[in-house]
């Protein structure tokens, strides 16, 4: 694929796109790379102020012309602009029609949904990779069974993540959150295999993938669980990947299933956690959910850099063989979750498509996929070699 470009970031003015950006700018002074948005003064600005100076361009979600241009002058463009249902959807479209790869850092599982049945079968015969959700969402949990399950190299009857982490929160994770109330689909967001096909859940015992909201003391790790606020879609992209893997002829395992949690030290830490999800769950679907929203930080905002430098992220995955032998793998990267470590994330998850394509899983394989399917063990070695560490697995 020859482009002007490598790769485009989009909605490089927001405040997780400005990360992106200094994250580039900063590591990959060779990569012929551009960003776009709706808004010309920032985005003077953004490139005026980076080492690379990167080109700009002005392209806004409700204009289609302005995103199949720039699409159509790149390998791979990464979405930043969210919610994403709202303002990257158009460009999936565009993405499509011209040939190039897309990633974002959605957690708008429903919009994801929508996405498989618009663009799934058109992207496989284009050969082009949709990958959503390439940031904290989804990526320890994807690549996390993923790198547990391959490193072992056998059949696991489930994988149980578990997941701490400091850091802040922006006004546009809060604003995604609350759009999804108004964001129409046929789809459930509570279905276990939401992404699946209707095919595979037929073979699939929903009962026992059911989100699980109990407080426990797991001896494995020994520390208590909690309900983890992004298991609902974390969960949902971890069983997409096992269907393609099965599909692959690389199964996780016959029988495979995945759950995950917070980690925390106290019972009574595991109690306010799940008592302030229960609340702002009400708030979401509270017909005044509009008067709620106002309580929360507006979107552009987000936590300062003390706290984006001191945060980090911890995720522990404990994979169960048919033999009932468990083995335990650990992730961790140093950076505020939400946002310092999603731009190293999403950055190395675009370098894969945008440097390394021949090195890819199943090279020409296209679709609406996840990283694991998509990016598989090329992404793992790039986020290695940025510092997010992968501890094990080890036998407990």
């Amino acid at each position: 694929m020859n482009r002007e470009y490598d790769l485009i970031i989009y909605g490089a003015s927001g405040f997780t796109g400005r990360l992106a950006v200094e994250y580039l700018d900063e590591n990959y002074s060779d990569l012929n790379w551009a960003i776009a948005g709706r808004n010309e003064d920032k985005l003077v600005n953004i490139s005026n102020n980076s080492k690379y100076k990167p080109d700009y361009f002005i392209a806004d979600s409700e204009n289609n012309e302005s995103l199949l241009k720039i699409a159509s002058k790149t390998r791979v463009i990464a979405s930043l602009a969210g919610p994403f249902n709202k303002y990257s959807d158009n460009l999936v479209t565009q993405c499509v029609e011209a040939g190039t790869h897309y990633l974002d850092i959605t957690g708008e599982n429903i919009w994801v949904r929508d996405l498989i049945d618009k663009h799934h079968e058109a992207a496989e015969k284009k050969q082009i990779k949709i990958i959503p959700s390439c940031g904290y969402d989804s990526i320890p949990s994807d690549m996390g069974c993923f790198y547990l399950q391959r490193s072992l190299n056998q059949e696991l009857q489930r994988i149980d993540g578990y997941h701490r982490g400091n850091g802040g929160v922006s006004g546009g994770t809060i604003e995604s959150a609350f759009s999804m109330r108004n964001y129409k689909s046929k789809y459930l967001m509570g279905h276990p295999f939401l992404l699946n096909s209707k095919e595979y859940i037929k073979t699939q015992n929903i009962s026992e993938n059911k989100d699980n909201f109990k407080i426990k003391y797991i001896d494995d790790i020994k520390l208590w669980s909690a309900p983890f606020v992004m298991a609902i879609a974390n969960t949902r992209v971890v069983r997409r990947s096992s269907e393609i893997h099965d599909k692959n002829q690389a199964s996780y395992g016959s029988e495979f299933k995945y759950q995950e949690y917070m980690m925390l030290k106290k019972y009574s830490s595991a109690f306010l956690v799940t008592a302030g999800l229960a609340v702002f769950g009400l708030m979401l679907i509270s017909p005044i959910s509009g008067l709620f929203r106002k309580l929360f930080t507006k979107a552009g905002n987000g936590p300062d850099k003390k706290t984006r430098e001191n945060g980090w992220f911890e995720s522990i995955f404990i994979g169960k063989n048919k033999n009932n032998e468990k083995y335990k793998l650990r992730m961790f990267c140093k950076g505020d979750p939400g946002y310092k470590s999603t731009a190293k994330l999403i950055c190395e998850s675009a370098l894969c498509l945008a440097l390394n394509s021949e090195n890819l899983p199943n090279t020409n394989a296209g679709g609406v996929l996840t990283t694991s399917t998509g990016l598989g063990s090329t992404l793992i070695d790039r986020l290695k070699n940025a510092e997010v560490l992968f501890e094990g697995p080890s036998k407990i």
